[in-house]
């Protein structure tokens, strides 16, 4: 229960330590010891030789494996003063919609970043993903998975606060007229009465399937780009026997938003002129499933601030926002399913290796013939 600002001013004065101090040792290769590596450093109040003074109270800031992180930031182009301004050169913004795991949001002021408080179960299984995490950005930096720039733990009062640093997948510049998280999976897959009266409601796989049940359309190379990104992304959480986790795709309708200004600008001079967000400068939807050779190809990303260009039944133009998110709740489910399922087949192992498939196959099904199409 540390009070939120104490807890974004903790954040962003350890990560401002810990990059700093990372900055000044000599860029090298990652080794295998490298991903269990956790440094401390203790916040007194007063301020200590290596510590500036504060008003919180004191805390110990953890950073697990800074050397790992520092290479995946390099990998998706983050410069480590981009990355600190980013994150610590203005206050957090705490976003209200918490999902369902009731953890903490905050996304940093320029929109590049979220930080998402997680479990110790959860902080735990990243750790042990790391180095199959390594090993498939080398091979495959284009990637719908989170993208996870930094893990820390900050320790006051006798509570440990674990929190990921990842990408943000909406930019808040943009408005997104409906939202998706999409398993493939229709057993009560609806979104809750409760969800429905939120400003924003996240929907689910028979929403979707009532509201587009036509699809979302894609051109034919966007449409293989992205299929084929899925199925490797799918590929790599199954050998981590990875279950559970979704697409989320949010839809920005281009020609709704003219209508929805027109309309603005009949009642009131408004403003129609994009609020100044500064394009986004890395993790996209776009470049997540696309090669180096498409920029400044056919396509003007410029104004679609990232988004996947796509249009619905009615042939209306759409940007989609799209990420794989909920990948390190898996252990829970994992372990639910072998308690329940050892009971009925002596031998357990037969779980673990069909279940993370048959998710994965239904998973790329879903998303590859009936949420997105070909044009």
């Amino acid at each position: 229960q540390t009070t939120s600002s104490a807890l974004k001013g903790a954040i962003q004065l350890g990560i401002t330590h810990t990059v700093g101090s990372l900055s000044t040792k000599p860029e090298r290769d990652v080794l295998m010891q490298d991903f269990y590596v956790v440094e401390s450093i203790f916040f007194p109040s007063e301020g200590s030789n290596l510590t500036p003074a504060h008003h919180y109270n004191d805390f110990r800031f953890k950073t697990y494996a800074p050397v790992a992180f520092r290479y995946f930031r390099e990998l998706f182009g983050i410069r480590p003063d981009d990355y600190l301004y980013s994150l610590c050169s203005e206050p957090l913004i705490e976003l209200s919609n918490s999902g369902a795991s009731g953890s903490l949001f905050y996304v940093s002021s320029d929109d590049e970043f979220i930080i998402k408080t997680v479990q110790h179960k959860e902080a735990e299984f990243l750790q042990k993903l790391l180095p199959g995490y390594y090993m498939n950005l080398n091979q495959n930096p284009r990637t719908l998975l989170p993208k996870f720039y930094g893990l820390y733990c900050v320790q006051a009062g006798g509570k440990n606060i674990r929190i990921v640093v990842m990408n943000n997948l909406l930019p808040r510049s943009v408005k997104m007229h409906l939202k998706y998280d999409l398993k493939g999976s229709t057993y009560k897959r609806r979104a809750s009465q409760k969800e429905r009266e939120k400003v924003f409601p996240t929907y689910k796989d028979l929403d979707f399937m009532q509201d587009i049940p036509d699809g979302l359309f894609l051109d034919s190379d966007m449409y293989n780009a992205l299929c084929k990104t899925l199925q490797r992304d799918c590929l790599v959480l199954q050998s981590f026997k990875i279950m559970d986790y979704s697409l989320l795709v949010a839809i920005h309708n281009i020609d709704l938003a003219q209508r929805e200004h027109a309309m603005a600008d009949g009642t009131s001079q408004t403003d129609t002129r994009r609020p100044a967000a500064q394009k986004a400068l890395y993790s996209t939807a776009m470049e997540s499933i696309q090669g180096e050779a498409r920029r400044g190809g056919t396509i003007e990303t410029d104004d679609q601030m990232g988004g996947i260009p796509a249009r619905n039944a009615k042939g209306e133009r759409l940007l989609l926002y799209i990420g794989i998110i909920d990948v390190l709740q898996s252990y829970r489910f994992v372990k639910k399913l072998e308690h329940s399922w050892k009971a009925l087949v002596h031998d357990g192992d037969t779980v673990s290796v069909h279940r993370p498939s048959f998710y994965a196959e239904r998973f790329q099904r879903f998303m590859c013939n009936t949420a997105f199409k070909k044009i």
